[in-house]
């Protein structure tokens, strides 16, 4: 039990879901807040990649050039499901964009599908503004320049792919997490003159608070992946210039509170998340009232049940032993029995004599 439970932390788990066999998955609250996280921003208004859509249950079963995208009432035979099953390294694995489902999140997709899929037509599906698209505080008009152009090219001939978030846009992601340790300090370096950047997962690489210094001068950033790198607290600082993040991933780093402090002046940041990492209650509490409309996740509810599960682990013990106990107890009774017949045995002697 203590090692699953370490695993679902590392996986970063907020929840561990566990079910009844006849609960029935409920699409609003549990299947529709996957797909907006995960799905929609590559299968929803904005953009249809594979001509598929998932923003809507006419959508879904229609789906796009690999046929529907589930089977009502058949998980085994939905492509939705076998694609979040592939490897990561899989051109058909999804999300091919983001953290991959988590296993809780992948049962509840089974379980809802297996079900029957029903998709509830109250349901309110459309996707809030997706996050890497330039707010408000961004100017509609913005055209690259000579020099990003030109390092744009550059990341290109590395196999760095700085995409347009949309067709016809000039705004762009990046997603370097897929190259892993080859992507150091000097490559982020190179980013410095990328002002379109909006979303930028630096997850997994070799990114350190000197490679955070070149990201300051991208202002228009929305979305920032630093989870399971090697920055600290010192490399927060770099990010003070960026006003317009809404969304910061510091999952297994080593940050705290002392780092949380940094973050106080970004005023657009909606989402963080510190599993793992050393910041505590406290100055979660504390970044929460500068920052009142932050949403901080920081897996303690995993913790908890840990410490959960091993009570209950230890009051098993307890009872298979008191259990064993209990079954020592008819042989020390068979062990009485010969007591009793040496007894006789002594009576009858004395009989004789008398």
């Amino acid at each position: 039990m203590k090692k699953w439970i370490a695993i679902a932390m590392m996986l970063g788990w907020a929840a561990i879901p566990t079910r009844a066999a006849d609960t029935k998955v409920d699409f609003t609250k549990e299947i529709l807040p996957v797909l907006r996280e995960n799905c929609f921003k590559c299968h929803g208004a904005e953009k249809q990649k594979g001509k598929l859509r998932l923003d809507s249950k006419e959508a879904a079963l229609k789906g796009g050039k690999g046929g529907p995208a589930y089977v009502a009432g058949d998980a085994a035979k939905s492509d939705l499901v076998r694609r979040v099953l592939l490897p990561k390294s899989d051109d058909d694995f999804m999300p091919s964009e983001g953290e991959p489902l988590t296993k809780a999140q992948i049962e509840l997709m089974r379980e809802w599908i297996n079900q029957g899929a029903l998709w509830p037509e109250t349901a309110i599906v459309s996707a809030p503004k997706p996050a890497a698209s330039p707010g408000p505080a961004l100017p509609a008009d913005f055209k690259p320049s000579a020099a990003e152009q030109k390092a744009v090219a550059a990341l290109a001939q590395k196999g760095i792919d700085l995409r347009p978030i949309a067709a016809n846009s000039n705004w762009r992601e990046g997603n370097l997490r897929l190259l892993g340790t080859g992507v150091t300090d000097s490559v982020i370096a190179q980013l410095k003159d990328v002002a379109s950047l909006v979303d930028l997962n630096l997850a997994n690489t070799k990114v350190t608070d000197a490679g955070l210094a070149h990201l300051k001068n991208l202002t228009n950033l929305t979305r920032l992946h630093l989870e399971l790198t090697a920055v600290t607290d010192a490399g927060l600082a770099h990010l003070k210039p960026l006003q317009n993040l809404n969304y910061l991933n510091l999952y297994g780093t080593k940050v705290s509170d002392a780092g949380l402090d940094q973050l106080t002046g970004l005023k657009q940041l909606r989402s963080l998340y510190v599993w793992q990492s050393k910041v505590s209650e406290s100055g979660v509490k504390k970044l929460k009232a500068a920052l009142p409309n932050l949403e901080v996740s920081t897996g303690w509810d995993v913790t908890a049940l840990a410490k959960k599960a091993e009570k209950k682990d230890e009051k098993a013990t307890a009872e298979k032993k008191d259990d064993k106990a209990a079954e020592k107890k008819p042989a020390d009774k068979k062990d009485e029995k010969p007591a009793k017949t040496d007894e006789k045995k002594e009576d009858k002697k004395d009989e004789k004599k008398q």
